[in-house]
């Protein structure tokens, strides 16, 4: 099983997270690419430490908000958004390249990754994107989105994830992050979810619905309280349930 996290989300003086603990504990890093959060030097420093400790890489991409963080939904020109996507892969590349490393996959951030789990557009400019930029790249995100499928006519390989530390509705979609307990901060219960999405394929919903729940990625959010608790948790359950980690790319 792969364990990845959001991280290098901080800006010039402003850190969310503690990159170097979790760079410790996942095995796959979603770098921001400066969009909606990150900026060179933090991109740098947290490729570096990747490639360091044999951590996949992987551009998180978003929507050009850093006032907003990327959570705010963005009306894109088709194209422009293709563009914006491919500028952020290329940049985060390029530090990559400094320590010997790569970008290894893409996954949506935020307000992109909800918009493109269901509008076609907005999926197709992604899609577009990663074909023009590497057609073996693969795209991280929700089993069964529209991104999902779109990825796979095109031809890209596609990794399904599940996030251990976000409640879900009964159709399978992310309970809307605003909500009342959307965001899980438990590290115990995070990591009861973790080993029941490894183990059982499956993650209960708000209502008690059992969602059948197939994936090779689990994530973790770093900017959530007790995110290096919860990882560490997190990780020590899955090795004593017998369930190996390493990189999906």
């Amino acid at each position: 099983m792969d364990l990845n996290a959001d991280l290098g989300e901080g800006f010039g003086i402003w850190r969310l997270g503690d990159d170097e603990a979790l760079l410790g504990l996942v095995t796959s890093a979603n770098v921001a690419c400066g969009f909606h959060g990150g900026d060179p030097s933090t991109m740098r420093r947290v490729c570096e430490g990747a490639a360091r400790r044999g951590v996949a890489v992987g551009a998180q991409v978003g929507y050009r908000d850093l006032a907003g963080f990327g959570r705010r939904r963005i009306a894109y020109d088709f194209a422009e958004l293709r563009d914006e996507v491919t500028y952020q892969l290329g940049a985060l590349n390029a530090f990559c390249q400094l320590f010997g490393t790569r970008v290894r996959y893409l996954k949506p951030h935020g307000a992109l990754y909800h918009a493109a789990s269901t509008d076609e557009s907005q999926a197709a400019a992604v899609v577009a994107a990663v074909t023009g930029y590497d057609p073996g790249l693969p795209i991280l995100c929700l089993p069964g989105s529209t991104l999902a499928q779109l990825a796979v006519g095109a031809g890209l390989p596609v990794v399904a994830e599940a996030f251990a530390d976000r409640a879900y509705l009964p159709n399978g979609a992310l309970m809307p992050r605003g909500t009342p307990g959307a965001v899980i901060t438990d590290p115990e219960q995070v990591a009861e979810r973790a080993v029941r999405m490894a183990t059982e394929r499956s993650v209960v919903a708000v209502d008690g619905t059992v969602i059948p729940c197939s994936v090779d990625s689990i994530c973790l959010h770093g900017d959530t309280p007790h995110a290096v608790s919860a990882a560490e948790l997190v990780r020590a359950t899955l090795i004593d349930a017998d369930i190996p980690l390493a990189p999906f790319a």
